[in-house]
C-alpha cells in the first residue's frame, strides 16, 4: 500500500460493486456507471493499496485473500453511509425533492400510474424517479425511498402497508374463449413462464378452474405474457387488475378468480418523518385502497 493512502467511500463503492456481482460490467450496472470507468478506478485502486483485490477467472472475477479481509469491512462503511443518509434525508420537513420509487414492471400497466400523475400534479416541487424492475430493492441500503411490493408477506425490517390483496383469473381473447367448454379446460392451452421444458402441467393448473388444460407455451416475462395472450396463443393466469383494463382479453368462461397476492407499500422507518415520502404514502395508499373493488373482485373463490 501506498505510504500515507487510506481509503475513502467511493473506493469501496466499487470494490462492493464488483464483489457483489464478480464481474466488471455486472458491478457498473448495480451502481449505474460505465463498465470502462469502474475497470479504471478496480485498476487504480489495486495500484493504490499495492496487491490485487481480485484474481481474474474463466468464470469471473473471485476475491484474493486481501479482498476477502477487506470485505466486511467495505460491508459496514456501507451501513453506516445508508444509515446517516437515512438521517439526513428523514429531517427534511419540506415537501419538495426527489422520490425514489421501485414498483415491479406489471404495475405500469394498472391504474397505479394514474395516482402518480394525480400526485405529480398536486405537488409540481416533487420529482417522481421510477425504476420499474422485478428485483426487490433493499430499502435498508437507499436503494430507493419507497417500494412497491408484490407478496404474501414481508420480512424486510421496514415499514409496511399492506394495501389491497388481488384477484387472479384466466383470460384469453373473445375468440378463443368461443372453443371453452364447461369440461375443466379438456383441449385448451395455457401460456406457462419458467417451467420446465416437457411438462405439460403445473400445480397452479392443478388448482386452478381448468385443470384438465395443458401447459403448452412458456415465457419469462410478464409484457410478453399478455401480448401473446391478446394474440390468440392460449389462455394466461393474470391478476385481475391486469387483465380487467386489456382491451382485448377477457376472463375465460366456466370459472370464478381466485386469491392472489396483496400490493404492499414499503419505506424503511427512517424516512417516516420525510415530507415528500409521507406525502407520497399517504396519497397513494388512499388512492389505492379506496379502488379496492378493482383488485380484489367480487365472487372471488377463497379455496381451490
Amino acid at each position: 500500500m501506498q505510504e500515507n493512502y487510506s481509503l475513502n467511500w467511493d473506493d469501496l463503492k466499487y470494490f462492493l460493486a464488483v464483489a457483489r456481482s464478480g464481474t466488471i460490467r455486472g458491478g457498473a450496472t448495480l451502481i449505474r456507471v460505465n463498465h470502462t470507468t469502474l475497470a479504471r478506478r478496480l485498476e487504480v485502486l489495486e495500484e493504490r493499496v499495492g496487491s490485487r483485490l481480485f484474481d481474474r477467472s474463466k468464470t469471473g472475477l473471485v476475491l484474493t485473500e486481501l479482498g476477502e479481509a477487506l470485505l466486511p469491512y467495505a460491508e459496514r462503511v456501507e451501513d453506516e453511509m445508508a444509515t446517516a443518509s437515512r438521517i439526513i434525508v428523514g429531517r427534511d420537513a419540506k415537501p419538495q425533492g426527489t422520490i425514489h420509487v421501485t414498483m415491479p414492471h406489471g404495475l405500469a400497466m394498472t391504474s397505479i400510474m394514474d395516482d402518480l400523475v394525480l400526485f405529480a400534479e398536486k405537488y409540481p416541487d416533487i420529482d417522481l424517479n421510477l425504476n420499474f424492475t422485478n428485483n426487490v430493492a433493499d430499502l435498508t441500503r437507499r436503494e430507493a425511498d419507497v417500494g412497491f411490493r408484490i407478496a404474501d408477506e414481508v420480512t424486510q425490517d421496514v415499514v409496511g402497508r399492506k394495501l389491497v390483496q388481488m384477484s387472479q383469473a384466466a383470460y384469453c381473447t373473445r375468440e378463443y374463449a368461443e372453443r371453452i367448454k364447461d369440461n375443466s379446460g379438456e383441449g385448451l392451452n395455457f401460456i406457462g413462464w419458467h417451467e420446465a421444458e416437457g411438462e405439460t402441467t403445473a400445480p397452479w393448473i392443478l388448482n386452478g378452474c381448468y385443470p384438465k388444460a395443458k401447459l403448452k407455451h412458456r415465457v419469462s416475462e410478464l409484457v410478453p405474457l399478455i401480448s401473446l395472450a391478446a394474440a390468440g396463443l392460449g389462455m394466461a393466469y393474470l391478476a385481475c387488475n391486469l387483465g380487467d383494463r386489456h382491451p382485448t382479453l377477457i376472463r375465460a368462461p366456466f370459472q370464478k378468480p381466485m386469491p392472489y397476492r396483496s400490493i404492499w407499500l414499503l419505506l424503511h422507518r427512517d424516512l417516516r418523518n420525510t415530507a415528500r415520502v409521507r406525502l407520497f404514502v399517504d396519497f397513494v395508499a388512499e388512492r389505492i385502497t379506496a379502488r379496492r373493488n378493482e383488485f380484489w373482485v367480487a365472487g372471488t373463490k377463497t379455496g381451490s
